[in-house]
């Protein structure tokens, strides 16, 4: 204890003793706590500002001490979940430092919460198309950190499409700027795109330039119910074909309909569930279409109603816009939804490329199977990033441990479809190592060169991204 008092003291003697104390239980773990992931660390520092962040960078370095980002702790790979050394907050950093609505442009902290940044947004006109989970408490720097994706990243792109450059803290506690609100900048190495998704294992992003576009003048919601996996997958072509062009292209399992299929909340859409032959190898895919006329919108959605009809759907629906957002609510709580089944779950991030979709749902619940676990999965079937997931006990140590084995024999099934082991939450502690199961030994050699180079000592979210 004597120790951590002493590092305690001396780090506040370099940033405002204010601003410095041991950390809570809570600012241990992330939402991977679940999984019984939980971390240690002497500090905590709460920086007021970049100059704040710049301080506790160069003591670390100048002192040998680990470095972890924590942001709104929202992250579901343990990337935030200490491993000793020293936590730097960005959670004082939380202003709009400009806001150009006739540019359509912002100068954002890391930690603001992206609710609070398309609130301000919004008040001008304007959008900021990014959605990941947990708005109201994710921060603008984690979301940078992990290029973090969302539902409507099939059309807008994920996160670093809207990113024009950043500020950060580079080692050895250096404050930088890296591109800025100019538009096309090709100047120098794409050095904002390596902070973007680099889980604080380069540096600490502090503020960002963000674009903004106006809203759309119109906006239209399909769904389509599909007998089994190989109808959904013609009826995803049929979504990227028929000229419908959605933003968004989502997918939920039977298994995923069985705990929450009852809510959803569009007229006979439960009934129509129920009624398959077989509701538990059903798919429900859901559109959303966005344009600049109501008339021409409409008539996307009429084609791609048409297109998954084409392709086998039982049942297809438009619902109004009060039905659409009661209906974007509900796909948020699918998470809890599929975890209350059992109390607990594990559930990975894949991506395969979009025609392989379901030859990943064949292989993720034939996993499932082999290691006595029931299974379900949804996510963004436009992009191929869906969310396997397998059920358990939190309490059943066995249980997880047989998950825990059956992600390892996801990754590389998602490696073999030519997909990535992680398609938007980042590698984090939990994916340590996994790397290699889609890279050669050549990539890995330049990902490490590249950590080597910006960060010597290795201080920076050590044993995560390249371990």
């Amino acid at each position: 204890m004597a120790a951590v008092t002493t590092l305690v003291r001396e780090l506040g003697a370099a940033v405002g003793a204010d601003h410095v104390r041991a950390p809570t239980a809570e600012e241990l773990e992330d939402a991977t706590r679940w999984t019984g992931l939980r971390g240690a660390a002497d500090a905590i520092v709460t920086p007021p500002d970049a100059a704040g962040v710049e301080a506790a960078v160069r003591w670390c370095y100048e002192h040998d001490q680990p470095i972890t980002v924590r942001g709104g702790g929202t992250g579901l790979s343990g990337g935030a979940v200490p491993d000793g050394g020293v936590i730097i907050s960005t959670a004082g950093l939380n202003r709009i430092r400009s806001l150009d609505p006739e540019w359509w442009r912002c100068e954002v902290e890391a930690g603001m919460t992206t609710a609070e940044l398309q609130r301000r947004v919004r008040e001008v006109g304007l959008r900021f198309p990014p959605d990941p989970g947990a708005a109201a408490t994710s921060h603008i720097g984690g979301n940078l950190a992990t290029n973090a994706g969302g539902p409507h990243a099939f059309g807008h792109g994920v996160t670093r499409a809207w990113v024009l450059g950043v500020e950060a803290v580079l080692a050895p506690g250096e404050l930088v700027q890296i591109g800025g609100p100019t538009r096309k900048d090709v100047a120098g190495y794409d050095l904002t795109s390596l902070l973007v998704g680099s889980e604080g294992t380069l540096g600490v992003i502090t503020a960002a330039w963000l674009r903004l576009v106006p809203p759309p003048g119109a906006e239209q919601v399909v769904l389509g119910l599909f007998p089994g996996l190989a109808a959904a997958q013609e009826g995803i072509a049929g979504a990227l074909t028929c000229g419908a062009v959605p933003v968004s292209l989502e997918l939920l399992d039977g298994g995923t309909l069985q705990d929450a299929g009852a809510t959803l909340p569009v007229e006979g859409a439960a009934i129509e569930w129920q009624s398959l032959a077989d509701p538990t190898g059903a798919v429900l895919l859901t559109a959303t279409i966005e344009g600049d006329l109501v008339e021409a919108t409409a008539a996307r959605g009429d084609a791609l109603v048409d297109a998954w009809q084409e392709a086998g759907a039982t049942w297809t629906a438009v619902p109004g816009p009060t039905v659409a957002a009661a209906l974007a609510e509900w796909r948020a709580g699918i998470s809890g939804a599929v975890a209350a089944r059992r109390g607990g779950k594990l559930s990975e991030d894949v991506a395969v490329p979009t025609d392989r979709v379901a030859d990943l749902l064949r292989g993720s619940a034939a996993i499932a199977r082999r290691h006595a676990l029931e299974h379900a999965a949804w996510g963004h079937a436009g992009d191929g990033n869906i969310h396997c997931t397998f059920l358990l006990d939190p309490a059943d140590p066995a249980k997880v441990g047989r998950a825990e084995e059956a992600a390892v024999e996801l990754f590389s099934l998602a490696a073999s479809l030519g997909g990535t082991v992680s398609g938007e939450h980042g590698l984090g502690r939990l994916k340590s190592g996994h790397l290699g199961e889609q890279w050669g030994p050549a990539a890995v050699t330049a990902h490490r060169a590249i950590k080597d180079a910006l960060d010597p000592k290795g201080l920076f979210s050590p044993g995560r991204k390249v371990a």
